[in-house]
């Protein structure tokens, strides 16, 4: 299970750095209803890493994901499937980036986040989550590494919990500033905002690049050994 972890934790902290959830995280709670659709996006961004971990488990499993403890083809054609994806996203992206970070402009959903439903700002953070260009793809690949391994249910289980909550961080920090902060909350969480906002499409288009080099990287060895 250690070996587990330490291939997921990576693709982990590639979820959990991603400016455009922090970002919308750090709009909800400024909205009068903040605290609530605060916690409610964050869970929803919890459900759709998990549904979707979940599921590539449940296909992983019985489709011989792992043979001998070795992982099996398709499960290394996968791999060098996304990574192909996010290195030429991750370079689509690079070519798109601001060249003044100041003229950076957030997308225009972000403007109605004040005026959405509970509901609605809970749908908003498992979309995120499970239907991002970047998350989607490292998800699925954390869950083809932990169907892969040949652990007991119990433990794939525990290591795609493990996932989720490293990928989590990056909306349960700004979340656990604004309820323990205090008044210092606001003006700390507009700074990260404004930083967020100005450097996104670079930060993502470098996790993309790297995080698909790791991913080719994985295919590869998966595929020639």
């Amino acid at each position: 299970m250690g070996a587990v972890l330490g291939d997921v934790l990576g693709f982990a902290a590639g979820v959990a750095v991603s400016p455009l959830p922090i970002i919308a995280v750090i709009l909800i709670l400024a909205t009068p209803r903040g605290r609530l659709n605060g916690v409610l996006f964050t869970v929803g961004w919890i459900l759709g890493l998990a549904v979707l971990g979940a599921v590539m488990l449940a296909i992983a499993s019985p489709a011989d994901a792992s043979a001998h403890k070795h992982p099996a083809t398709w499960v290394g054609a996968l791999k060098l499937a996304l990574g192909v994806f996010l290195v030429l996203f991750g370079a689509r992206q690079w070519r798109r980036r601001p060249k003044d970070p100041s003229q950076a402009k957030l997308p225009k959903w972000m403007g109605a986040i004040d005026r959405l439903s509970p509901a609605k700002v809970f749908g908003l953070g498992t979309a995120l989550a499970a239907l991002n260009a970047k998350n989607a793809p490292l998800t699925i690949a954390a869950g083809a590494a932990i169907g892969s391994a040949g652990l007991p249910v119990g433990q794939q289980i525990a290591s795609l919990a493990i996932f989720v909550v490293i990928a989590t961080l990056g909306l349960l920090v700004p979340l656990g500033v604004f309820l323990l902060g205090g008044e210092r909350a606001r003006a700390t969480l507009g700074n990260w905002k404004d930083w967020a906002a100005q450097h996104n499409v670079a930060v993502m288009a470098v996790l993309f690049f790297v995080l698909g080099l790791k991913l080719l990287g994985d295919g590869i060895s998966v595929l020639t050994s």
